[in-house]
């Protein structure tokens, strides 16, 4: 008979605070530094050194693109959450506009778990990009429509909004874009912009550290 096998081993400093804390919505921020800038938590961070992912400015973004993804057999939002809940984790200098920061990944050891969270994030930004589509613009008022490419046939129709006649042909098109809503296309960027940023820290070598953001 297979045995169950817990989510987290018994004395995990991170699972007495995640049940608590977990549900609270955060506004995570992820920077890296070299190591030696956190050699003393007080120490002032150099900012020509600090590197950030280039994700929107939308409230909820970060944690929404980490859902679904998994950081050393733990949800990535529970484990940020429970880290910045845990009172016996180091806290270190972080950017403006954020509370004290705490080591999220650190190389050598958290290279390859963080490698498989960047992973995850590139495979959920594929999985809900959205259908592509084509889209046309009326000449007369710039209205704008767009049409799934599997849709599309050679057709002219009035424009709502001042009956100009517009050719659906796929030569006169604007081009391309992904049919979805603006807050999910955010959290996609963030996906994509998070897994980048997490490659590049661990090339470099440099930890990873999270804080919570300013609301």
């Amino acid at each position: 008979m297979e045995t169950a096998r817990p989510d987290h081993l018994p004395g995990d400093p991170l699972k007495a605070t995640t049940d608590a804390a977990k549900e609270k919505p955060v506004n995570f921020r992820f920077f890296a530094v070299p190591g030696y800038q956190i050699a003393e938590p007080s120490e002032q961070l150099r900012a020509e050194e600090l590197v950030e992912p280039s994700v929107p400015h939308m409230e909820e973004a970060v944690e929404q693109a980490l859902s679904g993804a998994e950081f050393r057999d733990m949800r990535a939002p529970d484990r940020l959450r429970a880290l910045l809940s845990t009172p016996s984790a180091p806290r270190h200098t972080s950017p403006g506009g954020c509370g004290p920061a705490v080591v999220f990944a650190q190389p050598p050891q958290d290279l390859p778990a963080l490698l498989r969270l960047a992973d995850q994030l590139d495979s959920l930004a594929a999985l809900e990009q959205g259908e592509r589509a084509l889209v046309w613009k009326c000449a007369q008022c710039g209205s704008r429509y767009a049409v799934p490419v599997s849709l599309v046939r050679a057709v002219s129709i009035r424009c709502e909004r001042c009956t100009a006649t517009i050719d659906l042909v796929a030569e006169r098109c604007l081009g391309e874009e992904t049919l979805v809503d603006p807050f999910k296309g955010a959290v996609n960027t963030t996906r994509r912009e998070l897994a980048g940023f997490f490659r590049e820290a661990m090339a470099r070598g440099w930890p990873v550290l999270v804080c919570a953001a300013e609301r």
